[in-house]
C-alpha cells in the first residue's frame, strides 16, 4: 500500500505516464508493430501474447563480473487486448535471484513504447512500477532471440509479498545496469504468475 508520500509520488508518476502515453501515440504505428513482432516472435494474438526471457549466470561469467549482484533473472512481457477496446496494454513481470541473498524476488508493472533520447531511433518498452517504484526498459537484440534490460532502480518483493515490510530494490551498480536474457519457452516464466487462469494459459503455450 502507498503511504501519503508515495501517493503524491504516484500522482506525479501518473502525470509522467500521461506524457508516456502521448509519446506512445506519436510513435509510428507500423514501427511499433514491427517492434512487437520482434519482441513476441510473431504477430500479437487476438487476446493475450507472452514473451519469456531467462538467464542464469554461470560461475565463469560471475568471476569476470565480481560486482554483479544478480545470479539469475527472468522476464515475462505481456501484450493484452482488453475486450471491446482498441488499445493494447503491455506489462512486465521480473524475477531475480541474487548471488549473496537467499530467496526469490520479483517485480511487476505496466509498459509502453518509447524512444530514448540516447538511442537514435530505436524503439523500446519503458516499464514502471507503481508508487515511484522505479522501472526498466526492454529492447530486442539484433538476432531477435534475446531481450536487453536496462535499469537504474526497480522495486522488488520477496516471495510474492508486495508489502512495505518485504520490499527491496534492485539498484544498478557497476555490473547490474544491463542484462541480456535469452528467449525461451513461455512456461519457463510460469513461476512469475500467481493468477490461476493466467498460469493455466501460460502452461498451455
Amino acid at each position: 500500500m502507498c503511504t501519503p508520500l508515495r501517493l503524491a509520488l504516484a500522482v506525479l508518476a501518473l502525470l509522467a505516464s500521461a506524457d508516456a502515453a502521448l509519446a506512445q501515440a506519436e510513435i509510428d504505428k507500423a514501427r511499433a508493430t514491427a517492434f512487437d513482432r520482434r519482441l513476441f516472435a510473431g504477430p500479437l494474438a487476438p487476446k493475450t501474447t507472452y514473451a519469456c526471457f531467462v538467464r542464469t549466470y554461470d560461475a565463469e561469467h560471475l568471476a569476470k563480473h565480481p560486482k554483479q549482484k544478480v545470479a539469475a533473472m527472468k522476464l515475462l512481457v505481456t501484450a493484452e487486448h482488453p475486450p471491446d477496446e482498441k488499445i493494447t496494454n503491455y506489462s512486465f513481470r521480473l524475477g531475480v535471484k541474487f548471488r549473496h541473498r537467499s530467496g526469490n524476488f520479483d517485480s511487476s508493472g505496466s509498459c509502453s513504447h518509447f524512444i530514448p533520447e540516447d538511442a537514435g531511433d530505436e524503439i523500446r518498452l519503458g516499464c514502471g512500477v507503481d508508487c515511484d517504484g522505479g522501472g526498466l526498459s526492454v529492447a530486442v537484440a539484433r538476432d531477435d532471440n534475446s531481450a536487453v534490460i536496462r535499469l537504474e532502480r526497480v522495486r522488488i518483493w520477496q516471495n510474492n509479498k508486495p508489502d512495505d515490510e518485504a520490499e527491496h530494490s534492485l539498484v544498478a551498480g557497476a555490473d547490474d545496469k544491463m542484462f541480456r536474457l535469452d528467449r525461451t519457452d513461455t512456461r519457463e516464466c510460469a513461476s512469475l504468475v500467481t493468477d490461476r487462469q493466467e498460469l493455466a494459459a501460460i502452461r498451455r503455450k
